[in-house]
């Protein structure tokens, strides 16, 4: 009976908790209030804009106060239900037991397009990471799409086949939780003393060594016949945008053992057909061709709907890419379906043959495949457009944030990469919102008013250009020349302004410290949103225009997750690395050095007419101090740093150039304004 009992418990204990936090209350609270005081500063800017000599800096600074406060609005839907769930997963293998529930197949799809800008080796890291999962390893499968189509690549993951048969298991009997072998060979739970360990360590550097080298000569040195084979397609005529499919099975769950006799999960390499005659629709292609073969927005969208999908770290149903939850759209082969269980191994002719007609460039035509079916094409952000119309379909997803980090991954350290790859998102993001999907209106009647207002946030991000651009220069143009546009000191609606201010940024530095960051990182983000603003998001705004009216296209552009030794140190040490004479440093540069301009203007004209003259100017000398602070690296680059990654010069003299004329032109043009009036 008691042993009845027991298992009871254990049977009906949760395998996740979700829990409303306690913030919300606080939330709801500064909504009211902060809203309040939107409301009076709008007030303000009407009644005095209206009656005011200098239109051309007021109008200017009502929009971007009407841009903020949509923001603002829009902000708000993640604030309003923040919900943290709660996962216990050493509780799945006894649920599965004791319920009789098999445990799901997992496809893990890993995407790469360049070796030289994603190193192989990272790759091999990652595919051994996920096939050292702690879950049955003849259930799991990992996808490696190459768009790029290198043979170095796969002759990497060929590496990575032969050495997961050492590492899978020394993971699973040692519980190893650093389950990627450069991390776990250079942290302190590596004990290099133990033999295995030794031995292993070993196994791996040859293999490093190998990989690299291949990468560094550019080629595959072809040794036998099955390899002969494996890399007979790479012909003379191979390229990255003209090539055939590429499908290798490289170890196979039915076959397979690794070397304490247990089956080894899948690993697949697949590179696409390309074609210049079809489009081959980015990374959604790719991950259609697999499927056929930031934290507090995310905990606020938990007590909606679920997060949005933003493109890595994400686990699916199969049957989510098959249309909506009421309704399935079957694709057009039956082996297709979501439902459909292979027959035979994986790496059997008949299997074979049929994944290389769906990778073919032309399969796709006349079919529901980006459109209704799998990853949705129409954006160079292909997560935050499928996960959107998933969500619109009625599917819903959860956010699990454990406190230990689930996957850890390399991003872009150097700003140009940086800001190319926050360009690229701007654009996709705008092609969503000017779509016929756009979430401000099929996002809000589908999904309702608080759901569709996170996601057309989220659309709406590369408009943060026009408040960010107008307040780093209109209001320093203004001081150079001696205008007050902010209240004075001693008028009531000072205040307004100085409550709006502290309000708004003491609360982001709250939500950053209540998910366990810091001051620092919070600052750095203060710093890269204003970096961001006036140049990836501007050039993505005006990028868009021109391509919508047929002057220019965009592109997919890949960003480098190369991390030399120098470029690390710097990262680690807070430096922006520049380097590069890109136009994108060119708006940063311009502000850094009007606002220096406009800071030690104000400050003369304090001393030169007394305390008196400060009253009006307070405020506009206050934000060119802040922008000045914030722009210390900028200042650093330009004058004091002579490495490598300091401000081209060319950039330096073209921003001083510029600044000079910002702070000339409009000054004569004020003048034969008061003239003519």
């Amino acid at each position: 009976m008691a042993m009845e009992n027991t298992m009871k418990t254990t049977i009906t204990s949760p395998l996740h908790t979700q829990k409303l936090l306690r913030r919300a209350t606080f939330n709801r609270l500064y909504m009211a209030v902060y809203a309040v005081a939107i409301i009076a500063l709008i007030y303000r800017h009407l009644t005095h804009t209206l009656f005011s000599n200098t239109l051309i800096i007021t109008i200017p600074l009502l929009l971007a106060d009407l841009t903020l406060a949509f923001r603002w609005a829009t902000t708000q839907s993640f604030h309003f239900r923040p919900v943290r769930f709660e996962e216990f997963p050493e509780k799945l293998e006894n649920f599965a037991k004791e319920t009789g529930v098999e445990l799901p197949r997992v496809d893990i799809f890993i995407c790469t397009a360049d070796p030289y800008k994603e190193p192989p080796i990272v790759t091999v890291n990652t595919a051994l990471a996920v096939m050292a999962y702690e879950y049955p390893t003849e259930k799991i499968s990992v996808y490696v799409s190459d768009d790029g189509g290198s043979q170095v690549t796969m002759f990497a993951l060929m590496e990575a086949a032969n050495f997961a048969r050492h590492w899978v298991p020394f993971c699973r009997d040692n519980h190893v939780l650093l389950r990627s072998p450069e991390v776990y060979f250079t942290s302190n739970s590596c004990n290099p003393s133990l033999p295995q360990v030794l031995n292993l360590k070993k196994l791996y550097e040859d293999m490093k060594f190998r990989v690299e080298k291949a990468l560094e000569s550019g080629k595959v040195e072809v040794d036998d016949d099955n390899m002969r084979q494996m890399f007979s397609k790479w012909t003379d005529d191979f390229t990255r945008q003209t090539h055939p499919s590429v499908i290798q099975v490289l170890l196979s769950s039915v076959k397979d053992k690794d070397v304490s006799g247990v089956l080894t999960p899948n690993l697949i390499y697949v590179s696409r057909e390309k074609s210049k005659l079809h489009h081959h629709h980015f990374k959604a292609g790719a991950l259609n061709t697999l499927k056929r073969l930031f934290q507090f927005q995310p905990l606020g969208m938990n007590g909606l709907q679920g997060p949005n999908y933003v493109g890595t770290g994400c686990f699916f149903q199969r049957r989510t890419f098959f249309g909506p939850p009421s309704s399935i759209i079957h694709p057009e082969l039956i082996e297709l379906r979501h439902d459909h269980l292979v027959k035979g191994p994986i790496g059997s002719p008949e299997v074979l043959q049929l994944a290389y007609l769906v990778a073919a460039c032309d399969y796709e035509n006349q079919t529901q495949w980006g459109a209704k079916i799998g990853f949705r094409y129409g954006s160079l952000v292909e997560d935050y457009n499928t996960g959107y119309k998933m969500q619109c379909e009625g599917w819903r997803s959860i956010f699990c944030h454990p406190k230990r980090a689930a996957f850890l991954g390399d991003s872009p350290i150097t700003l140009i990469d940086i800001l190319v790859q926050c360009k690229r998102w701007m654009i996709g993001l705008l092609d969503v919102l000017f779509s016929k999907y756009s979430p401000l209106t099929l996002g809000v009647r589908r999904l309702g008013l608080l759901m569709g207002l996170a996601y057309t946030h989220l659309a709406f991000w590369s408009v943060l250009a026009v408040p960010i651009t107008v307040y780093a220069f209109v209001p320093q143009i203004a001081l150079i020349n001696g205008i007050s546009i902010f209240p004075k000191a001693s008028e009531a609606w000072f205040y307004l302004y100085i409550f709006m201010y502290v309000a708004a940024y003491g609360k982001d530095l709250l939500d950053f410290m209540l998910e366990g960051s810091t001051v620092e990182r919070w600052w750095n983000s203060q710093r890269m949103w204003m970096v961001c603003g006036v140049s990836s998001y501007l050039f993505a705004c005006v990028e868009y225009c021109l391509s919508s009216l047929g002057i220019a296209v965009h592109g997919f552009s890949l960003t480098s997750k190369i991390q030399d030794d120098e470029q690390s140190k710097k990262y680690d040490q807070g430096k922006f690395e520049f380097g590069v004479a890109s136009p994108l440093f060119l708006p940063i540069t311009v502000s850094a050095l009007l606002n220096l301009v406009s800071f030690v203007t104000g400050l003369w004209q304090v001393y030169s007419g007394g305390i008196d003259s400060m009253e009006g100017l307070i405020l506009q000398i206050m934000l060119s101090g802040i922008v000045v602070l914030s722009g210390w690296p900028m200042y650093h680059a330009m004058l004091f740093r002579t490495d490598s990654g300091r401000m081209p010069p060319k950039i330096s003299f073209i921003a001083a150039f510029l600044v000079s004329i910002l702070c000339v032109l409009p000054a004569a043009f004020l003048k034969i304004s008061d003239l003519l009036h």
